[in-house]
């Protein structure tokens, strides 16, 4: 089947392009200094879309000023009433994530379509597994089903009214039922995908939800774009998706740091070490894999595939490279040495 893509505000989401990490402000929207100054945050983490909601009408008569200070895609975040959709549009919204069955009748959602595709912009049909409709619930249960089928009959919905600028998201605050959902309605259309598992919890057990649901279905080839969404400063949700994206090898950020877990055979403070590394390279953007290894035997030999590495030894730890020792140094100044190795070879 012939995946299809959509563009928002110049960035494409499918048709087998990079997959896009995306987050939320969680400002008042209507507070534009400090929304704008928290999606200056999320960009200068990584985020590459950024969704806003819009509550009220103040909230879209803002974005305006927001979208003309920043420069990621600015999409609006919409529920209950189609005038704010309208009024996103028209202050320079690069999309719409709506809900068709909330925002009115029949009537309202065709405004919403046909303003949407006068001016180019896509839609995403946002469905939660919180929000079914109570037809589709009584027919199929709190199911991966039941997402799904509220999700395409918004489809055909927007289709009657010669829209198909669609995006389209399942989410479960149930990873089980998150991950069959999105296999289902990927094997049933051809839309582009924006995953995540809702009300995920926090930025620990989140993250874990979140990796474990959203990686599954990457690695099967599923998703286009994705938000890990957690309960904490929105910049760990772009922390996240770009480790989830680096671990399952789909986009490189910078250095991937491997380590060993430390067992009985480690004479060194490992940990402490490792987060040294991290700290040091956090700025890089250098598509590189450090080894930080406790001792010998997880050394240059496990750690073979490392472009470079360091292992701790009794009073002095080993530099490798690409399986190779290359040098040894004293532990106080080990990190010291892998970074001027590191210098050294990459510039």
């Amino acid at each position: 089947m012939q995946r299809k893509h959509i563009t928002v505000g110049g960035v494409t989401v499918g048709g087998g392009a990079p997959v896009v990490i995306q987050s939320m402000t969680t400002t008042k929207t209507d507070d534009v200094p400090a929304t704008v100054a928290q999606i200056h945050r999320l960009e200068m983490a990584g985020c590459e879309l950024i969704r806003v909601a819009v509550p009220d009408m103040a909230a879209a008569k803002a974005l305006e000023q927001i979208k003309a200070q920043i420069t990621i895609p600015l999409v609006a975040d919409i529920h209950f009433d189609y005038r704010l959709a309208l009024e996103s549009v028209a202050r320079g919204a690069d999309g719409i994530r709506i809900n068709p069955g909330n925002i009115g009748g029949e009537d309202y959602v065709r405004l919403v379509a046909n303003v949407c595709a006068g001016r180019g912009l896509p839609i995403r049909i946002g469905v939660n597994g919180g929000s079914l409709e109570r037809k589709i619930v009584a027919t199929f249960g709190h199911t991966p089903e039941a997402l799904v089928e509220s999700a395409l009959h918004h489809v055909a919905l927007l289709n009657r009214f010669d829209f198909d600028n669609i995006c389209l998201s399942v989410k479960s605050s149930s990873v089980p039922d998150t991950v069959a959902a999105y296999r289902l309605l990927h094997s049933r259309t051809s839309y582009p995908l924006h995953l995540g598992v809702t009300e995920a919890g926090t930025a620990y057990i989140g993250a874990i939800k979140s990796a474990i649901g959203i990686g599954s279905l990457l690695l099967d080839g599923i998703g286009d774009t994705i938000r890990v969404s957690l309960t904490d400063d929105p910049v760990e949700e772009i922390k996240a998706a770009r480790a989830i994206l680096q671990s399952l090898e789909l986009r490189r950020f910078g250095p991937n740091i491997v380590s060993c877990p430390t067992c009985g055979r480690c004479h060194i403070d490992l940990i402490p070490l490792v987060y040294e590394v991290e700290r040091r390279l956090g700025n890089s953007t250098k598509e590189l894999t450090i080894a930080v290894m406790g001792c010998a035997v997880n050394g240059p030999g496990e750690a073979a595939a490392a472009d470079y590495g360091i292992a701790g030894g009794t009073r002095e730890g080993l530099l490798f490279r690409h399986g190779k020792t290359v040098g040894k140094a004293p532990m106080d100044g080990l990190v010291d040495a892998l970074m001027n190795l590191i210098t050294e070879n990459t510039q």
